[in-house]
């Protein structure tokens, strides 16, 4: 469905063109004069009654906010504050998308719009002493040429995970096959509770529990049931698996090894 959003957008603008001015802007070869306010509702966040900055839509139903309003609206609510449609039963972000054409257009359109922002920007890391990181290519790695005000963030050097569906674990000791200090059973204690990625794997939580423990990786067993976890299981292979329909955080437990058993 994303793949058809900027043909989509494309049709209802020159959709409302047709109606307002009974011209069609693709074929016809006069200059067209728009007045912004007969395409307001197509710019326009309903959340904050502002252009679009950092236009970002809704999959499932293809409404468009400013990315700040839907994200802020949507840790209260699942449904889309439009047409009320469910987003996701427990995740909503995980379908919002940056709407780029729709940025690019909305930029075009209100003039000055993108250096206002750009200014305000800035005024915000220099105020707070802050390196801005300007993006110098797309995702795929082409130079960006649009110059979106609001792709100035480099999303390559964010976490990878960054934008995944997040699981929360349990994460309990079973036996004490090993000796801990004291300090390194306190620290533990204080850190058994882990929010990641729904697709990390098991491997990834060994190897994370054995630079706590200060152990080697192989030395650590992930336990479900008193049954071993393969290496390569995700944490939404084992949520949908063993877990579905309970509450968080899931529950997983591990064992170590002495160093010699191996």
């Amino acid at each position: 469905m994303a793949e058809h959003e900027p043909m989509a957008l494309a049709m209802r603008l020159r959709n409302q063109l047709q109606s307002v001015y009974s011209l069609d802007p693709l074929r016809n070869e006069e200059e067209v004069k728009v007045k912004i306010k007969d395409l307001n509702e197509h710019i326009v966040c309903i959340l904050c009654a502002g252009y679009f900055i950092d236009a970002t839509t809704i999959t499932e139903c293809l409404h468009t906010f400013c990315k700040s309003c839907i994200v802020k609206y949507l840790q209260t609510s699942k449904y889309c504050p439009m047409c009320n449609i469910k987003i996701h039963e427990t995740q909503p972000l995980l379908n919002l998308k940056l709407d780029r054409v729709m940025q690019e257009i909305v930029y075009k359109l209100v003039p000055g719009l993108q250096e206002n922002e750009d200014r305000r920007i800035k005024e915000f890391y220099q105020s707070r002493g802050l390196e801005r990181v300007v993006q110098t290519s797309s995702e795929d790695g082409v130079p960006d040429s649009a110059g979106l005000g609001y792709t100035s963030y480099d999303h390559s050097k964010a976490h990878y995970y960054r934008n995944d569906e997040q699981v929360s674990l349990c994460l309990e000791r079973q036996s004490s096959t090993t000796s801990l200090s004291g300090k390194d059973k306190i620290r533990l204690i204080q850190q058994k509770f882990v929010r990641c990625s729904a697709r990390a794997e098991v491997r990834h939580l060994r190897r994370v529990l054995g630079h706590r423990l200060r152990v080697e990786k192989n030395q650590v067993q992930m336990l479900f049931n008193n049954e071993s976890l393969p290496d390569h299981m995700t944490m939404k292979q084992l949520w949908l698996s063993h877990w579905f329909g309970k509450a968080q955080p899931l529950v997983l437990h591990y064992t170590v090894k002495d160093k010699c058993a191996r």
